[in-house]
């Protein structure tokens, strides 16, 4: 027996079942590929709605790069044994830089806000954002400690950066009714094309939620200074109205309001370890605004800018308190 031509014919054997097996593997690598963005894209170009109105972009991807600014503003007011207390509270705006890429409706990002880089803004944001032909949703959560203003109880009293801490929620859900020709997407996330001018009845529910309360930083720095604290909860259903203008067949602007009537609070204000409830109220509503404006140089090339603002009215004799939450956003984009 010759060894030398056995090992041979072994080696040669071995090397083609694992150009076969690396072969076959490739096969079914490209077949999940297939599968996958067969799925996807019947998933995309799924027709619910009215082509004559609303379209899909041409392309696969989507890349975007976005600038972001956010803010809060808080105001409050009560009456505690008697002593009237006031609070005109705003946070620091954060700005933030974020670039994208979807594939066919699915979205990946990354956003890098330059001031915490340089360790001059130390707040934590999270925002989601879900835009479908039927249902929307605005959710924020934001922890902060750059709350400052004016509280005023006997005098006026001054709150640094630092002298309060803020948590808070948001959340804005609407249901499109006229979805077969109108299109929130098409305005907020381009992975829709409003054609024609077209406009919507909308559902939808807010809710707010949080706490703001002083800080053992400010006792440090003022031993007099009172020991304030916020808890706000309300939670509201409503309906209103969208609208998108088609000017040519460049230009998208859109607005929309959702008033919401708050059917559950749980308002309070603490001064010093006395608490005050809020009692039945006058006029208790959140209201959510969006306003955007989209121009398509081309087929491949977008910008356009959005604003969503979140604004809360709470009014009785013993505790008030508004919140108004904003967003600006303005973006430049590419499909593929």
């Amino acid at each position: 027996m010759d060894f030398g031509k056995s090992f041979h014919r072994i080696l040669i054997l071995t090397m083609l079942l694992s150009l076969g097996m690396t072969g076959a593997a490739q096969s079914r690598r490209e077949l999940i590929r297939a599968r996958v963005d067969s799925a996807l894209s019947a998933r995309y170009y799924k027709t619910s709605y009215d082509t004559n109105y609303v379209v899909r972009p041409e392309g696969k991807v989507t890349l975007k790069v976005r600038l972001n600014q956010t803010g809060n503003a808080i105001h409050a007011k009560g009456t505690v044994n008697d002593i009237y207390s006031k609070a005109d509270l705003e946070t620091s705006h954060k700005t933030t830089v974020a670039v994208g890429a979807t594939y066919r409706g699915l979205s990946l990002g990354l956003a890098v806000n330059p001031a915490k880089l340089r360790g001059t803004y130390k707040d934590y944001e999270f925002n989601f954002n879900y835009y479908s032909s039927r249902i929307s949703l605005d959710a924020s959560y934001q922890r902060s400690s750059t709350l400052a203003g004016d509280v005023e109880r006997n005098g006026t009293q001054r709150m640094e950066s630092g002298d309060l801490n803020m948590n808070v929620l948001n959340l804005a859900g609407y249901y499109t009714f006229n979805h077969r020709h109108f299109s929130f997407p098409a305005a907020f996330n381009q992975s829709y094309i409003q054609r024609r001018s077209a406009g919507s009845w909308l559902a939808g529910f807010s809710y707010q939620g949080g706490r703001i309360k002083t800080t053992d930083e400010l006792k440090t720095r003022n031993p007099n200074a009172p020991d304030v604290r916020i808890d706000v909860g309300h939670f509201g259903i409503g309906g209103g109205y969208g609208y998108n203008l088609v000017l040519g067949t460049r230009w998208l602007l859109h607005f929309s309001m959702l008033p919401t009537v708050v059917v559950y609070n749980r308002n309070n204000f603490t001064v010093n370890g006395e608490r005050k409830k809020a009692k039945r109220m006058r006029f208790n509503m959140i209201f959510n605004e969006r306003v955007a404006i989209v121009r398509n140089f081309s087929s491949r090339f977008f910008a356009g800018a959005t604003l969503v603002m979140n604004n809360s009215v709470f009014d009785d004799d013993v505790v008030v308190v508004n919140q108004n939450k904003w967003r600006v956003r303005a973006f430049l984009g590419l499909r593929l």
